[in-house]
């Protein structure tokens, strides 16, 4: 906590640098935001150092727009163990935040920043606590300010806030752990890590703190539109899009799969090695498949279960008829942990998962079954079988592997060919590239159901249909499913040359 001395100056400086703040323009009004301050107060805190601490809290506090519908502030000090000075919902008015920095009482213990980083994940940005409803969207921020090296694991855990989407920005005191604030920073981290060495340093934090905050500004000052994310830039903004999905002509609704219907059932692995970080990645990247998605009663129906050592449906394909309700169910999901039977999970998939009564439509309205796999291992149990028993049901199985999956149990998986429904990231923070390769096959104008209509298979044309597709093809091309996949694939290799040729 020696670091904390250069802090010293800014008791006397203070009123400079607050004026400073001030003069780079009016105090910003950044919509909703729930911000939570992080504090160590472990024993190496000297008293005149905390308190230097203690005005520069007060000083960023000055520079926010405060108040229950633009920003509200948390603040928690840790030390041996954690203690909410404040919680979100706590006050609304900048003065009786002010009042209790000034009457907080440091800890004066160990430097377990692993603790506070999950106590602020669990508890402080809990709704509960103040924090707004996730499907708000409400952007969460948690500034760490540390002088040392943790006592405890902090990558890990700091992994997990991220993944359920708290920006993390960690301030360092001269001793501070580099490699510590790094594994906590949220990226890019030349704009989410500082260590503080010199007043200079503390001002640049303070300034850049503030003028990030009032970028937040625009887009959530103004009716954007965007479907999906607003980002400012400058005096200007831009709507984004999820990987794998395209900006429409209008600049602000994103491309989705719309023609066909799909009954989806994704299982997700639960197990032990996938550890509670990765599995938080996972159902990220499965509200990605989703947002491609378009989820109706009339369209795309989404189910998802966990298997482990044992299985579970999370929810079944009848319950939700938005993208919005899967999703949130989705984050809901909580890791089984435990050994890895994967082909228990076939088993209750095609046993259970498509049945109607779980939701699935009947196979007279011939409706493309689609079953998607992810793991990270290898099976503690046989999946011939059941991996057999799915296609011959009629279902179109993907399988993800991340990680040591094994090749051979993927392929075991997968409907043919292997090359267009075994996807394999190394691991599982590289799993987002795998999306297009999804969505080419998934989305029913790019995939195995385009153009899928809801008629009675006793038509003349659904009978040929059923013929053609049995056959390989159609009456008029025979060929035509290899055909089909060859375009597919010729397809992709031309997108990854031209990305190859633009990264040249």
């Amino acid at each position: 906590m020696r670091g904390l001395l250069c802090w010293l100056v800014l008791l006397f400086l203070l009123q400079p640098w607050e004026s400073q703040l001030q003069l780079a323009g009016p105090r910003c009004h950044t919509g909703p935001l729930d911000l939570v301050f992080v504090i160590d107060s472990s024993r190496s805190v000297r008293p005149f150092e905390f308190e230097t601490m203690r005005q520069f809290l007060v000083g960023l506090l000055r520079g926010l727009n405060v108040g229950p519908n633009a920003t509200r502030v948390g603040v928690i000090q840790y030390s041996s163990q954690v203690q909410s000075v404040f919680p979100l919902r706590a006050f609304s008015r900048r003065e009786d935040m002010e009042r209790a920095i000034r009457d907080l009482v440091p800890l004066a213990q160990g430097t377990m920043t692993g603790l506070a980083i999950q106590y602020a994940m669990n508890v402080a940005f809990s709704v509960a606590e103040g924090a707004r409803p996730p499907e708000e969207r409400v952007p969460r921020v948690a500034v760490i300010v540390t002088d040392g090296r943790p006592q405890d694991r902090v990558a890990e855990v700091a992994a997990q806030a991220r993944a359920r989407g708290i920006e993390i920005y960690a301030v360092g005191v001269q001793r501070a752990d580099v490699g510590s604030l790094r594994a906590m920073a949220s990226p890019p981290l030349d704009e989410h890590v500082f260590l503080v060495e010199s007043f200079d340093l503390i001002q640049e934090f303070g300034l850049q703190f503030q003028s990030r905050l009032c970028v937040r500004d625009l887009c959530n000052g103004v009716d954007h539109g965007c479907e999906f994310q607003c980002v400012s830039e400058g005096l200007s903004y831009r709507c984004l899009c999820p990987e794998g999905r395209q900006l429409q002509a209008d600049g602000k609704s994103c491309d989705r799969c719309r023609e066909g219907h799909v009954d989806l059932v994704l299982l997700v692995d639960g197990s032990k090695s996938v550890r509670p970080q990765n599995f938080e990645l996972v159902k990220r990247f499965v509200n990605q498949i989703v947002d491609f998605l378009d989820v109706s009663p009339e369209g795309t129906r989404v189910g998802l279960v966990q298997f482990s050592s044992r299985v579970r449906t999370e929810f079944p394909l009848g319950r939700y008829g938005t993208a919005a309700e899967v999703k949130q169910a989705v984050l809901a999901v909580e890791y089984m942990e435990r050994g890895t039977m994967t082909g228990l999970a076939l088993r209750h998939m095609v046993e259970h998962s498509f049945s109607e009564a779980q939701g699935a439509r009947p196979r007279a309205l011939n409706v493309p079954r689609v079953g998607l796999v992810f793991t990270d291992g290898r099976s503690q149990d046989d999946i011939s079988v059941w991996a057999a028993r799915a296609k011959e049901e009629g279902i179109v199985m993907y399988a993800v592997g991340v990680g040591k999956a094994v090749e051979a149990e993927l392929r075991e998986i997968a409907s043919e060919p292997a090359e267009l429904h075994v996807s394999y990231a190394p691991d599982f923070g590289t799993m987002t590239p795998l999306l297009q390769n999804l969505r080419g096959s998934i989305c029913p104008e790019e995939g195995i159901s385009a153009g899928t209509e809801l008629r009675s298979p006793c038509e003349c044309e659904s009978l040929v249909e059923f013929q053609g597709r049995t056959l390989g093809g159609t009456s008029a091309n025979p060929n035509g499913l290899l055909n089909r996949s060859l375009a597919q694939l010729t397809a992709r290799l031309e997108h990854l040359e031209n990305q190859l040729a633009n990264q040249k």
